[in-house]
């Protein structure tokens, strides 16, 4: 999110839409193109630039436009090279990258090595105002670039050197032996000179070095990609393009899916999810994906970060019936979540059954209790915010607030509070005016425990939508970045989560699954671990 996708509450990874798609109504185009996939797909919330991408509405375009220096197993998840012929290090601190020779973008230029460096100095330097600029704080020079305060007294990271047209090296701030798994993530795209030269017109037609290319950008109503004749990777595309439609209503996607006027939709309503199965002939799947879903609060506000607060927030966790909700809204397609990251990453790279403990476990006795011995909820109300236009947002937010009012035996102490659009919720997010707990999902950037938690916690982080900041937490990070054996680091990025969840930051709610459905003109579809459908491997019936 890819946050998320890309790194952000609301992925990465991503910042999860959850569906901030569909038409407005109904589909952009009813006819269908020879051989082209019709897909549901939504606005996203900044430009397609790699760097400042960071939901999954955009990231799902980079990630059929664009092939980084590591490519994500569609199955698995396993970082393998892509881009990258190799990435070497002697001392998991200077690593030496050598580019595949031959690559070019969809515009006929050359893929080099300096492509790299050049898009990571932009995405870096403080004043391109990017996003993602944090994903490359590990580099050498990154304080020069984006300092903490003040103008950056350097354009380009010392970190980054060209050796030739296909050799390039990265000399980090400190070891960090788990770095190169991050370069799957699209903040370390390739970008073409045209960029650079002609932003405006890059804006306007991205253009990447992936199977897909954009043949047309129709803002607000769809975008056209067809496969890109200069890529040479594993991955092509087995038909001749995707048609990327925008809805503003997931169930008129449904219907439209239903209809024939769409073929592939991975943003099924909730409450279209127990009849899918039969609704769509069986062509219809749900799978664990690298997501989970929580509430955060907006600890830049002192009603919130008082003190007697840290029970308050227990307890309203503890009052959140989780198992009641995700089988009567999702179906069973979310799990009770008891950490703060996905089980697709398994016990190896981070994922814990119960580090969360009785702080995610429901106790309606013991959380009224924490309530009241904490001071009782700022004012005696809270709503929790949405983005309205995902319909099932509504319903699990509405049922949350119900499981917190039985409770507290209040049945106004929660309401739900519906914030328009997915872009003018992010919004309101990014610039601290939310005075109440609001909705957060991340989508992972990468298949790791740190992407669950320093986008997220650490202080400055560029998801830390709560304004959260701790001593403790932030030295547990950098002492597990510097450890050089990926188990002892895992486990001190487990420290971290701990002190994170002890805060009750945000209240974990639930994994989410990834869910798709087809209509019966195309075949072979299948959703990676971070919930997207795999469009090059969609084949359409003629």
């Amino acid at each position: 999110m890819r946050g998320a996708k890309s790194a952000t509450w609301v992925a990465g990874a991503i910042v999860v839409a959850l569906g901030v798609t569909a038409c407005g109504g109904g589909s952009s185009s009813s006819s269908a193109e020879a051989g082209v996939v019709r897909a549901n797909w939504g606005d996203p919330q900044n430009p397609l630039e790699p760097a400042n991408t960071n939901e999954v509405l955009g990231g799902k375009v980079l990630d059929m436009i664009f092939s980084n220096l590591k490519r994500y197993d569609p199955k698995t998840g396993e970082a393998k090279n892509a881009s990258a012929e190799s990435i070497e290090s002697k001392d998991q601190q200077n690593f030496t990258i050598k580019v595949k020779k031959g690559l070019k973008f969809s515009n006929g230029e050359p893929v080099t090595a300096q492509s790299f460096v050049d898009a990571w100095n932009y995405g870096a330097l403080s004043t391109n105002t990017q996003k993602n600029s944090y994903f490359f704080a590990d580099i050498e020079g990154y304080d020069k670039v984006a300092p903490a305060e003040g103008k950056p007294t350097a354009k380009t990271l010392s970190g980054l050197k060209v050796v030739d047209d296909h050799t390039f090296t990265v000399k980090l701030n400190q070891k960090l032996s788990t770095w190169p798994v991050r370069l799957g993530y699209n903040a370390f795209a390739p970008l073409p000179k045209m960029f650079f030269d002609k932003h405006d017109e890059y804006l306007a037609k991205p253009v990447g070095n992936g199977p897909y290319a954009v043949e047309s950008y129709d803002k607000g109503k769809q975008m056209k990609l067809v496969p890109n004749k200069n890529f040479t990777g594993e991955n092509k595309p087995q038909n001749k393009g995707v048609l990327l439609k925008v809805y503003t209503d997931s169930n008129a996607a449904y219907a439209d899916l239903q209809s024939g006027n769409l073929d592939v939709n991975d943003d099924i309503p909730a409450e279209q999810i127990k009849n899918a199965k039969s609704d769509l002939k069986g062509n219809y799947l749900s799978q664990p994906a690298g997501i989970m879903q929580a509430v955060t609060f907006p600890l830049y506000k002192a009603e919130w970060n008082k003190d007697g607060m840290e029970k308050v927030r227990k307890g309203l966790s503890m009052a959140i019936d989780r198992k009641a909700i995700t089988d009567k809204v999702y179906n069973g397609t979310r799990t009770p979540a008891t950490d703060l990251t996905s089980p697709v990453l398994g016990d190896a790279n981070g994922y814990s059954k119960d580090v969360c403990g009785d702080t995610c476990t429901f106790n309606p006795a013991e959380a009224k209790k924490l309530i009241a011995e904490g001071g009782g909820i700022p004012g005696g109300k809270m709503t929790i915010s949405y983005n309205a236009d995902k319909d099932s947002h509504k319903q699990w937010v509405d049922a949350v607030c119900n499981s917190i009012n039985n409770v507290v035996g209040d049945d106004k102490a929660c309401v739900g509070n519906p914030v328009g659009t997915f872009g003018d919720f992010r919004n309101q997010i990014t610039k601290g005016e939310m005075a109440m707990p609001f909705r957060a999902g991340w989508q992972m950037d990468y298949p790791q425990i740190e992407n669950f938690l320093t986008p997220l916690y650490a202080t400055g982080g560029a998801s830390n939508d709560a304004k959260f900041s701790d001593p403790k937490f932030d030295e547990l990070l950098k002492q597990a970045g510097a450890e050089a054996d990926t188990k002892k680091a895992t486990d001190l990025y487990k420290q971290a989560e701990k002190v994170v969840l002890d805060k009750v930051v945000s209240i974990p709610l639930w994994y989410q699954n990834g869910t798709a459905g087809w209509s019966e003109k195309v075949s072979d579809v299948h959703i990676n671990a971070f919930s997207f459908p795999v469009f090059t491997d969609i084949k359409v019936k003629s």
